[in-house]
Parts: structure tokens; sequence; C-alpha cells
């Protein structure tokens, strides 16, 4: 069965949540009110109204509340001004009570029922004390949510070691599973200035062309293996796994065979 929906995104976010148009004529780039579980929250269409299969979404689908006026805009620039002040507040709680987590971003919901902390930290926190102290200066509810580091990345932005923006930043929605073992299968140095991104964990892309690497290299002799060649054997020397060609050795000459 189909449902109609809007993808919408939300500042920081990379990921496309699907509401509800809820009868209302929602444009792509439209800014909207909707109505979410943490309460209302403003953000961006980011797709028309579209059909969508019923097992591609989350039912039952929460609702646009509206299009977002010009004063709406007006108090989500006062709201992200407000929580810029409440981050700075509660980082210096936190030195002065020496609590081992690192705080670096705060957002209101657009309704200010409450007020969201992020943080990292190596070990688990209890910073129930912390929740209590920000919900009598602030009057709403507090939640601090606890990230790792590969979300915090994702957050701030930057360049990764290819000269790129991030890709978590751009487009990556959901972290998958990468292994070192993806890097050597990929013929990888394992420096980990090489490998690792800015997160200080492995580089996301090592897994976008793995499944190539994995079915070429099943085509492919190993280095150091010896091949049968015009009736001689010879030395496999170097492999080029993306374009299928290995070189071998024949006495004082390099050959090149590609598969």
């Amino acid at each position: 069965m189909m449902v109609k929906v809007v993808g919408i995104k939300f500042e920081n976010s990379n990921r496309i949540y699907y509401f509800s148009p809820n009868g209302l004529d929602i444009k792509k780039d439209d800014y909207v009110i909707v109505e979410t579980e943490r309460g209302l929250q403003y953000g961006e269409a980011v797709t028309e109204i579209m059909q969508q299969e019923e097992k591609n979404v989350f039912l039952p689908l929460k609702n646009i509340i509206k299009i977002a006026t010009e004063e709406d805009k007006k108090i989500n620039a006062h709201n992200i001004k407000e929580s810029n002040k409440a981050l700075e507040y509660a980082q210096k709680i936190v030195a002065r009570n020496e609590i081992l987590m690192k705080l670096f971003d705060a957002s209101y919901t657009f309704d200010r029922k409450k007020l969201i902390f992020k943080f990292i930290a190596d070990e688990r926190v209890d910073f129930r004390e912390l929740a209590k102290i920000l919900a009598a200066k602030f009057k709403t509810r507090i939640e601090l949510r606890q990230i790792g580091v590969r979300d915090k990345a994702k957050e701030i932005g930057g360049l990764g070691p290819c000269g790129k923006i991030l890709c978590c930043t751009q487009f990556l929605s959901n972290f998958d599973s990468v292994s070192i073992n993806m890097a050597k299968n990929q013929g990888i140095a394992l420096n980990p200035t090489k490998i690792n991104g800015v997160c200080g964990r492995l580089l996301c892309c090592l897994g976008y062309e793995d499944d190539i690497y994995t079915e070429n290299k099943k085509e492919l002799p190993k280095v150091g293996q010896f091949v049968d060649y015009n009736g001689k054997q010879c030395e496999v020397v170097e492999i080029d796994i993306l374009n299928k060609i290995y070189k071998i050795k024949l006495e004082d000459e390099i050959v090149k065979i590609e598969v």
C-alpha cells in the first residue's frame, strides 16, 4: 500500500525523515513546523509530496503542522541564538564540576518544551545533577544525549584526507560497519593517517567499493604466486584489482596480463 509523504531534514542533520503532508500543499524547499516525539520542530522540505510504500516508512506518520511563516522563521532564529547561550552556560557548569564529558551542541525544540544537549564521553556519565541544574536555569525539560565520535564529526563537518567535504556531512544518513579487513582487502597500507577519518575511526569510504574488490580478487592471483605463462612458471609481482590486471616477471621483463 502506498502513502503520501514529504521528506524533511532538520538543522545539522543529513538524514531525511518522512512526514504526512496532512492535506497541506507542501513544496520542496518550504520550511515547515512538524510534530515529532520530542515536540514541535522546525525543518525543511527536501522533497515534493510523493508516494512511498508503507514498508519504507515508520507508521503511523507524524504530521506536518503547517508551512512556516516569517514569524516562525524569526522564532527559529531566536531559538538557535538562545541554544548557543545555553551551550556556553552548560559547558561552564561541566568544567566547574569536572564532569568527564564534552558538550558540543544544544538545541531547543521549536515550542521550547525541551532543550537537548549532545555530548561525547569515553565512559557512561552520571549527569543527573547536571540535568537538575540546567532544568532550574532554563525552566524546561532537559535531555542529555551521549553520541559517538562519528556522529560528532557528522554534525561539526570538515574536510576528509581526500580534501573533500566529509561524506557524513554531505549525504551519509547511517553509519555502516567498517572493518580493518576492508583496508587489507583493497591493498591499502595500514597507516592510521591513511585509513582513519577526522573522527579517528576507519574511513567510511573503505566500504564503498569493497564488494567490487572482493569479487575481482577471485579472478586474480596473489602477489608472490607463480602462474603458468607460455609454458613457463612466472611470479606475480603486482596486481591491479579494480582493472583486473596483474603483472608477472618473465626473466628480465615485466609482462602485464588482463583477466
